[in-house]
């Protein structure tokens, strides 16, 4: 059984004990459920902004823990303040250590798009995002049919959320395209054993249509592959530990986007 496999099989466990704590008409009845979410397409093209999805993340299964002690509000407010298009939060407890009030508390601290970054396997997850306050939902194809993209991408679309699929290979994205999506992201490094490898992003490019934004994810850790990947036809950069993993993500990503320009 190899890590994502045992992300999955936690998720499935996880998500039956929230079913049971909260219904899905508490989560309807949410403050956050009857907001209208930003436009991820708005904020990623926006040219006085930089493409880059800022992460929040504490801890993963390859690296442990990356930063146990920075505040997620104080840190996402700098993200955005230094140009992000988005912000992606981790809400997966026992892998990464982020939870339900980290996407809440970033809500509350920004105005921009926020991804729950998550392993979705259920529609209730779905439903969650948009209570917790996130504009964004990430289906990953590795761990969903074709079938479960179309209808999970159909639900994030009727409530108003932005849709991104992730793949990592040729043959995922090719099952996975159905009209339900605004974005893919291409995940340079492998779920299966978290090895990365920039090249994945370069073999995909243009292999994904058109029509939808592209996306991206993990590997970058310098301004030179931002400018690399946006030549390639990429319009956004999901960054992960880079910022983390310093002892002020803010100044990190500030001195990171001067290097851009």
């Amino acid at each position: 059984m190899n890590i994502l496999d045992k992300i999955v099989l936690r998720k499935q466990q996880e998500v039956a004990d929230a079913k049971a704590l909260v219904s899905v008409k508490d989560l309807e009845q949410s403050i956050h459920f009857r907001r209208t979410p930003y436009s991820f397409k708005e904020f990623l093209l926006d040219k006085d902004r930089t493409g880059i999805i800022a992460e929040f993340k504490r801890r993963s299964p390859s690296k442990g823990l990356i930063n146990g002690t920075a505040d997620v509000a104080e840190v996402t407010k700098a993200y955005n303040h230094a140009g992000a298009s988005a912000l992606s939060v981790l809400t997966d407890l026992d892998f990464f250590g982020g939870q339900r009030e980290d996407i809440l508390a970033a809500r509350v601290a920004n105005n921009i798009p926020i991804l729950r970054k998550d392993f979705m396997i259920d529609e209730y997850q779905i439903l969650e995002a948009k209570a917790w306050g996130a504009d964004i939902i990430l289906l990953i194809a590795s761990i969903l049919s074709p079938k479960e993209i179309v209808d999970m991408g159909k639900l994030g679309k009727s409530l108003g959320l932005n849709v991104l699929l992730e793949v990592h290979n040729l043959e995922e994205l090719e099952r996975s395209i159905c009209p339900h999506l605004d974005a893919i992201g291409v995940n340079n490094r492998n779920l299966a054993d978290f090895t990365v490898n920039i090249q994945t992003s370069y073999d995909l490019v243009d292999k994904i249509p058109n029509e939808f934004m592209k996306v991206s994810e993990s590997a970058i850790s310098n301004s030179t592959t931002i400018k690399q990947l946006r030549l390639a036809g990429f319009d956004g950069f999901l960054i992960g530990e880079n910022f983390m993993k310093t002892d002020n993500p803010g100044i990190a990503i500030k001195e990171f986007v001067s290097e851009i320009d």
